[in-house]
């Protein structure tokens, strides 16, 4: 398994085929939420993760009000408790601290949050609604570098 970075439009439908199966599909957010203005190589960077040459995972990050936001994090379910979660985190991360960016947040499905606390992340708001689902805000500071178990 890897995580790249997506740089092609071709590969941003390959992230949104994902999303749509999970998001969409899956968990029944409206698809007019799903997607919005960030959608777009110019206004986040964009990850996919690729298992052989299927996209299997994807994620996007940007920076808002010098905070990087990680936002868009799905599995497609056929690749779920294999390490994917942990792998498109690091990478996020890891691309965050390119740019020089050591606070991050993301909200989190509540489902998960037992997961972003092994990764570090601090839950730091009450219980939320967004697309229907509860999520909560997770924080975290970066060390000046982050290690990856999986690459």
């Amino acid at each position: 398994m890897i995580a790249v970075r997506i740089e092609t439009e071709e590969a941003l439908e390959e992230a949104f085929r994902i999303r749509k199966d999970v998001f969409i599909d899956e968990q029944g957010t409206p698809e007019e939420e799903e997607y919005d203005e960030f959608d777009t190589l110019e206004t986040a960077e964009h990850i996919l993760v690729l298992d052989e040459d299927q996209a299997v995972g994807t994620a996007r990050w940007r920076i808002v009000e010098g905070v990087g936001k990680f936002e868009r994090i799905c599995i497609l379910a056929s690749h779920r408790k294999l390490g994917i979660g942990n792998l498109i985190v690091h990478k996020l991360e890891e691309l965050a601290l390119k740019k020089g960016i050591t606070n991050v947040k993301l909200h989190g499905q509540v489902q998960a949050e037992g997961f972003y606390h092994k990764l570090g992340y601090e839950t730091c708001s009450d219980v939320f609604m967004e697309d229907g689902i509860p999520h909560v805000l997770m924080r975290k500071k970066l060390p000046e570098t982050s290690q990856n178990p999986l690459s």
